[in-house]
Formats: structure tokens, C-alpha cells, sequence
């Protein structure tokens, strides 16, 4: 597990292109037949992806965690942005299609990925993973977004058409503070979260997915009145602390996972701007 620790706005504003990349770009997600995991001291997220390209893995703890199981004092979402797969939890199979959602709560033990093309030519599931602390256990539920009700967003003329579809809220799978969905642009968009917006009370997690191999998105971040930017391939993800503005634009739609965790829950609680605030 990678160990990553947020600069606070003063440092972020003297990073170099290579610091900020170092910092909040996770780039090492999504090699086959691995578990990957970052810990950020961000609201303690945890940033992870499972890839069960030929054989079934496991969810183990990490020395950093200092407990029993992985899930021992936390909950984790999951996104299943690949092939159809299983993630078994405590004996109870969960079947994932591609963009289906697995909820597990906090004291969850044993936690298996497995793929239902293992060790064939055809697309393996792909798991993104994001974590936080948990104080209570809620139930291990899967989420299909065909059975929440899409938001749609934006327009043509700003170029930010997308639909918003939320998967672990308080109005859908309960979860002590983790709060995650995803958000697909429709052809002929590229902007997402435009114009953008902050909230202190809560981090941020990006996960871009749906590009081409040589597409990027470029992913703003930093305070209103000094902003910088990421360049991101797919299958990439931003840590976002609370600070910092987050918005991007692609040359192509694309999809991303949004995730938080934080102060609270509540999904509308955000400082907007407006362009003329960025600089």
C-alpha cells in the first residue's frame, strides 16, 4: 500500500508539474491479477483497484491499517468498470456487470474478486475500490444503475451534457460516510463539473474511465484564484482534497467515478463558482 500525504494550499501553489502528479495523481490502478491500494491522509481514503485477469484474489489487510481484516473499521465501495465478475463477501456471492456497484459494510472479513472470463481472450472485471473509516456497519448491498434514477445534467451549447447516476448516498445504499456514484458524458460533451465548485467538508476522489487508449482529460484543480491542472489517461484517478476545485475536459465523452467521504452526506453541499472566479 502507497502512503500519500496532502499538501495544504501554501505548499500546493510552489509544486512543480511532477510534484503535483506525485501527490494526487494515482496511476498505478488496474494491473491484471493484482490488488493496488493508495492511502491518503485525506479524510484516511484509501484508493484501490482488483483486476482478477486469471485467478480469483482475495482483500487482505496492510500494515498501515494495524487491523485483523481490511474491513475491521471500515466501509468500501466498489465500481466494476470491465467485464462481468463476482466479488464474494462472507460466503454471499454478488454478481457485477459492468457498472454495477457492491456496497460492503464495516466488519466484512474475507472479500474475493473473480472474473467471469478468468484466463480467457474476453475483457476481465475491472474493480475500482474507495474506502473510508466507518463507526457503524451497514449491510452488503449491489447496486445496478438501471435501479436508481438517472440525473441529468448540463446542456449541448456548454458542451456538458451528462447524466448523474448516484449509487451509495442516504436515499439509496446507506453508508456511514462514503458517498459515490458515476457520471457518464454524452457524445459531443467533454466538460464535467463545469462551472466548478468546492466543499470543504468533504474530499474528493476522480476515477476517469471510458478513454481511449491515447485520450487524456484534464483535470483542474487547486484554489479558484491559482489553478492548476492534471493531464489523466484512463483508468486514472485525482485525489481532490477539500480545498481545491475539481472540473475537467476531454476530447471525446468519457465516464468518471465520483467518490467522498468527509464531514457529511449530504450530496448538495457545495461552494459554487462561477468561471469568473477562476484564475
Amino acid at each position: 500500500m502507497n502512503v500519500r500525504y496532502t499538501a495544504d494550499p501554501v505548499r500546493f501553489a510552489r509544486m512543480s508539474t511532477e510534484e503535483i502528479r506525485e501527490s494526487f495523481l494515482v496511476d498505478t490502478l488496474f494491473a491484471a491479477d493484482t490488488i493496488s491500494m493508495v492511502y491518503s491522509d485525506a479524510d484516511r481514503a484509501i484508493v484501490g483497484s482488483a483486476v482478477p485477469a486469471t485467478r480469483p484474489l482475495t482483500l487482505e489487510s496492510a500494515p498501515e491499517l494495524r487491523s485483523e481484516t481490511f474491513c475491521a473499521r471500515r466501509e468500501l465501495g466498489i465500481l466494476n468498470i470491465g467485464g462481468p465478475g463476482t466479488v464474494t463477501v462472507d460466503g454471499v456471492e454478488h454478481a457485477l456487470a459492468g457498472r454495477d456497484a457492491l456496497y460492503v459494510g464495516r466488519g466484512a472479513k474475507v472479500i474475493t474478486f473473480a472474473s467471469d472470463a478468468a484466463g480467457t481472450p474476453a475483457p476481465p472485471a475491472r474493480y475500482y475500490l474507495l474506502s473510508f473509516p466507518a463507526h457503524a456497519a451497514w449491510p452488503t448491498v449491489r447496486i445496478r444503475p438501471s435501479e436508481v434514477e438517472p440525473v441529468h445534467l448540463g446542456s449541448q451549447e456548454s458542451c456538458n451534457r451528462r447524466t448523474l447516476y448516484k449509487l451509495i448516498h442516504p436515499g439509496g445504499a446507506r453508508s456511514c460516510q462514503l458517498v459515490m456514484g458515476f457520471t457518464v458524458l454524452e457524445p459531443g460533451s467533454v466538460w464535467n463539473t463545469m462551472p466548478p465548485h468546492t466543499h470543504e467538508r468533504r474530499m474528493e476522489v476522480y476515477l476517469y474511465f471510458g478513454l481511449p487508449a491515447d485520450a487524456r482529460v484534464f483535470h483542474f484543480m487547486g484554489r479558484p484564484e491559482a489553478t492548476r491542472h492534471l493531464v489523466v489517461a484512463d483508468g486514472q484517478a485525482v485525489i481532490s482534497p477539500s480545498w481545491s476545485i475539481h472540473c475537467g475536459a476531454g476530447p471525446a465523452a468519457y465516464s468518471f467515478c465520483w467518490g467522498m467521504g468527509g464531514e457529511n452526506q449530504d450530496f448538495d453541499d457545495m461552494d459554487h463558482l462561477t468561471l469568473g472566479h477562476l484564475k
